[in-house]
């Protein structure tokens, strides 16, 4: 849905949130089965099942102009969610840790902050009380921390904390943590002539920040939730665009179809995704004539990342949350489910 709201109730999504790149293949628009087949694997990073083969067909068969489900090069139109789809979006999603990141400069600022909550509590470092604030609190931080200055300065306050900025778990940045397999398919379909677009619950234009470096994407070719802006002029006269706390777009659940109609304007031939946040942007990409490939990540590699569902059983997760329902509509309309246990020889570039 197009959710519009007022400064006190942003979305819950609009905080959250080295392209490790194989040499580019040729085009294979008008390419015959043989020499697909005969050129170099593609996906180096998967290993051989139904859901890397279901890929490799579903190019072949869409860019070969002999073929019965051959897609004209402008419908040739891929989306892929980020958090959990692209990289790592647990124990929290990149983006609320900018955020907790940042108040202490926004405190800096605006010293009353001190003593009020949420921001007492986040100043206090104390994970397991910052992991107990409410909904309504991290709002609050978004508002804060998200809002009030100019979306040049915001672009550069993100590029510069992104650049540095660690996962605590293995001890990388963030943009180290992309799934190498996924980064395999993003190539792939551009090598065949499809546009690569982000359609992503979190932040849109914290996500363009980084999107071309990272994933190879175009700030234009990234959909997500979205705030307003509003026109002025700085001290010197400068015209500007300030970034205020209303909520334009909720780019989740049913927003994502909304937002690709939006701002891409063609239904997907291919959708990835990972949670019950995407899928409406499968049911939206599926429900279209001709050929399609929907595919959702499942998170079940424990040991090598994480395993949270609570699909076949694993432990539920109210972040990038896998339902069995969800599990159980992929599997009765056609849609494909990647194991990251099963389907992933690899999963970070750096292993």
């Amino acid at each position: 849905m197009m959710s519009s709201s007022g400064p006190k109730n942003p979305s819950r999504r609009i905080f959250l949130g080295a392209l490790a790149a194989l040499p580019a293949l040729p085009a294979l628009f008008g390419a015959t089965k043989a020499q697909a087949e005969g050129a170099a694997d593609p996906l180096p990073s998967w290993n051989e099942g139904p859901a890397k083969q279901a890929i490799l067909d579903f190019i072949r068969v869409t860019t070969d102009s002999g073929n019965k489900d051959f897609v004209p090069l402008e419908e040739r139109i891929a989306t892929f969610d980020q958090d959990g789809t692209l990289w790592v979006e647990q124990p929290m999603y990149t983006q609320l840790v900018y955020c907790l990141e940042r108040v202490p400069a926004v405190v800096k600022a605006r010293p009353e902050l001190a003593h009020v909550e949420p921001f007492r509590t986040v100043l206090t470092g104390d994970f397991e009380k910052i992991g107990k604030l409410s909904l309504h609190d991290f709002e609050k931080i978004a508002v804060a921390t998200l809002t009030g200055m100019d979306v040049e300065t915001f672009q550069a306050e993100v590029k510069a904390w992104i650049a540095e900025a660690r996962n605590r778990r293995w001890n990388k940045r963030f943009t180290e943590l992309t799934y190498q397999p996924m980064q395999e398919v993003l190539t792939f379909f551009r090598a065949n002539g499809y546009k690569t677009f982000i359609v992503t619950g979190g932040g849109q234009d914290f996500v363009r920040v980084y999107s071309e470096r990272v994933y190879g994407v175009p700030r234009e070719q990234v959909v997500g939730s979205a705030l307003g802006t509003k026109f002025g002029y700085d001290k010197a006269g400068k015209p500007i665009l300030t970034k205020e706390p209303k909520l334009l777009l909720n780019d989740d659940h049913a927003g994502k179809p909304e937002g690709i109609h939006l701002e891409i304007g063609r239904r997907p031939r291919a959708a990835f995704g990972n949670s019950v946040g995407d899928r409406q942007m499968l049911e939206y990409t599926k429900g279209g004539e001709g050929p399609r490939l929907a595919m959702l990540v499942l998170h079940d590699d424990a040991t090598r990342e994480y395993a949270y569902g609570p699909a076949r059983g694993m432990p539920d997760s109210k972040i990038g949350t896998f339902t069995q329902a969800l599990y159980d509509e992929a599997t009765k309309d056609g849609w494909f489910v990647i194991s990251m246990k099963d389907d992933w020889k690899r999963i970070f570039a750096f292993e």
